[in-house]
């Protein structure tokens, strides 16, 4: 295949089931009714099909993909392949002994979503109980050595709180840190108008971000 028109990266949605209920999330807003997930050995055959046309890059997402019992097996398979795997995760449900099943599965990076710099902030985003626990599985991602990186969704909710965001990825020693932009499908889209944060807000973002780029 000609490199021009490789693909890279494999983004696979293993289930759209998730324990948050984030108001900006992307999932279909009927996605309770879909209830047929691709099996183990589908996802397989879609991982070598996808290494045979290039990819090099597999992203584990959903809705929450630590709802699949099959994930250590789906792990495996990647590693098989020499496909360099991320986890995209709520981190919520997650034990410490689950994810040295990971790693020794051949796990290469763990993505943590949290929703605001706060407990009481990100928790009721979230809406449930969940950032005191993200911020320790981080820590189990980081004592097994595995690259961490750190994933927030910004909307008008937590715009104005960008610096903290970059202070709490440098205190949890994250390698990466994404500052990802609402993606205005499914549930967000319904809830765009309290989502969609106001130009002075915008302003404020920029200049934080251009302070923080002149330390890096």
């Amino acid at each position: 295949m000609s490199g021009e028109f490789r693909p890279y990266t494999l983004i696979a949605e293993l289930s759209y089931r998730c324990p948050l209920r984030c108001s900006y999330c992307s999932n279909p807003i009927d996605w309770a009714s879909r209830r047929n997930e691709l099996d183990t050995e589908t996802w397989l055959r879609v991982f070598r099909d996808a290494e045979d046309l290039g990819v090099v890059q597999l992203n584990l997402t959903g809705g929450e993909p630590l709802v699949r019992t099959d994930l250590e097996l789906l792990i495996a398979g990647a590693r098989k392949l020499d496909l360099y795997t991320n986890l995209i995760t709520s981190a919520i449900p997650l034990s410490r002994e689950r994810l040295e099943r990971f790693r020794a599965a051949g796990l290469d990076n763990v993505q943590i979503s949290v929703q605001d710099v706060t407990a009481e902030a990100s928790d009721r985003i979230a809406g449930r109980r969940s950032f005191e626990r993200k911020l320790e599985v981080g820590g189990w991602v980081k004592e097994l050595g595995m690259p961490l990186t750190l994933n927030v969704v910004l909307h008008r909710g937590n715009l104005d709180h960008v610096a903290e965001i970059i202070a709490l990825a440098e205190r949890m020693r994250v390698d990466r840190l994404e500052l990802a932009n609402t993606q205005y499908l499914g549930w967000a889209l319904v809830n765009r108008r309290a989502l969609l944060p106001t130009r002075d807000q915008l302003d404020r973002a920029r200049a934080v971000a251009a302070e923080a780029r002149k330390r890096l």
